[in-house]
C-alpha cells in the first residue's frame, strides 16, 4: 500500500532518515519538530535541522511545545497518517498520538535494545567501553524504549571512535534501515520481536557535572570518557599555568602503554610526537585533539607547541 507518513524529528541525526524517506518517493504529509530556539551571538530564533530540511522539500512543519493538548492531538489525527516515523524528536508522545496512525509509530533508536534505553545511547555506549552497538527500528508503546524490535543493524565501536564518529555512522545507517522497514510495512510483512527482559540498561541524559576528566582513573576509563563526550558537551581538565588554571577540552585521545603507575595522575610523560602523554591512575593517554578556552580545536602537537612545559610537569 502507499503510505501516508508523519515524520517527527529534530536534530541533524534525524535528517538522513527524512531524506531517505522522501527520496524513496513516500508521501510525507507533515513534519513535527521542536520549536525554533535562540542561537548564536544574536540569540536569534533558529529552526531545527529537521525543520529546515522539511521546508526545503515543501513539507508542512508543526512545532508544538507539547502534544498533550487535545487540540494538538486532534490536528495530528486529522492528518490521516498510516504511520509516524520518530527519530530523536524530543517530546513524549501521549497514547492518543501513538494510537492515531493506522499502523502506529516507528522509532529509530541508536542502540541494541534493551541496552541503553533513553536519551544518550551513543555517548553511554562509548563511555561504558562497549565494543559494539547498533541502530534499530522499534514499534513504539507507552514505556521508555520498551517496544518490540522490527529491524536491526549492528555496528562495531572502534577503539578510538568518538561519539561524533558513531553518531554519523548510525545516522546514515538509520535512514536506510527505516526505508527498508517502511517497504516491509507497505507489503504487510514487517515482523516484530519483543525485547529481552534481561540486559536492560538506561542511557541517562548527559550532565555537565560529569564532564570533568579524572586522571586518577585508569587510562582506559579516561579514554572512553573523552571520546564518549566528544564533541559535545566535551570532556575537560584544568591546566596548571603558573598560579592560574585554564580549562582545556579534550576531543580525541589514544591509549598509551606505560608502567602501571608511571607518575602522579595528570603528569606530562612525553612532550614529543602528535600530542602530550599524560599519566593516569594506571597507564596513560595521549591527547591528540584539544581545544583551549576561547580558541579553536587543534591537534595535540600544535597544542604542545603553544606551551612551555617539560616532562615531569603536572599539567592537569
Amino acid at each position: 500500500m502507499d503510505l501516508r507518513i508523519i515524520f517527527m524529528g529534530t536534530p541533524d541525526f534525524s535528517v538522513p532518515t527524512l531524506m531517505e524517506i522522501v527520496g524513496q518517493g513516500y508521501e510525507v504529509v507533515a513534519c513535527y519538530s521542536q520549536p525554533p530556539r535562540p542561537a548564536g551571538r544574536g540569540m536569534e530564533l533558529k529552526k531545527s535541522p529537521v525543520h529546515e530540511a522539511a521546508e526545503s522539500f515543501g513539507i508542512p512543519v508543526f512545532t508544538p511545545v507539547s502534544l498533550k493538548d487535545p487540540e494538538e492531538q486532534r490536528r495530528f489525527a486529522e492528518l490521516d497518517a498510516d504511520v509516524a516515523v520518530v527519530v530523536a524528536y524530543g517530546l513524549l508522545l501521549p497514547q492518543a498520538i501513538l494510537d492515531a496512525p493506522r499502523e502506529g509509530c516507528l522509532n529509530l533508536h541508536a542502540s541494541l535494545l534493551p541496552r541503553w534505553r533513553g536519551a544518550a545511547p551513543i555517548n553511554r555506549a562509548i563511555m561504558a567501553g562497549d565494543t559494539e552497538t547498533g541502530i534499530q527500528v522499534m514499534r513504539m508503546e507507552a514505556g521508555l524504549d520498551t517496544g518490540p524490535i522490527c529491524m536491526s543493524e549492528t555496528v562495531a565501536i572502534e577503539p578510538n571512535m568518538t561519539a561524533s564518529d558513531l553518531h554519523d555512522r548510525l545516522s546514515a545507517l538509520g535512514g536506510d534501515l527505516m526505508v527498508r522497514a517502511l517497504a516491509a510495512l507497505s507489503r504487510g510483512a514487517l515482523m516484530q520481536t519483543p525485547q529481552a527482559e534481561e540486559g536492560v540498561t538506561y542511557a541517562s541524559k548527559l550532565s555537565k557535572d560529569e564532564t570533568r576528566i579524572d586522571f586518577a582513573q585508569d587510562a582506559k576509563a579516561v579514554h572512553n570518557h573523552i571520546r564518549g563526550l566528544s564533541p559535545f558537551p566535551g570532556a575537560w581538565f584544568e591546566m596548571h599555568r603558573g598560579d592560574k588554571l585554564e580549562r582545556v577540552k579534550v576531543l580525541r585521545s589514544q591509549l598509551v602503554e606505560t608502567d602501571p603507575a608511571a607518575a602522579e595522575p595528570g603528569t606530562l610523560l612525553d612532550a614529543e610526537g602528535n600530542g602530550p602523554i599524560l599519566a593516569c591512575g594506571a597507564g596513560a593517554v595521549r591527547l591528540t585533539q584539544v581545544q583551549r578556552a576561547g580558541k579553536t580545536a587543534v591537534s595535540g602537537a600544535e597544542f604542545l607547541r603553544g606551551l612551555q612545559v617539560a616532562v615531569g610537569d603536572r599539567l592537569a
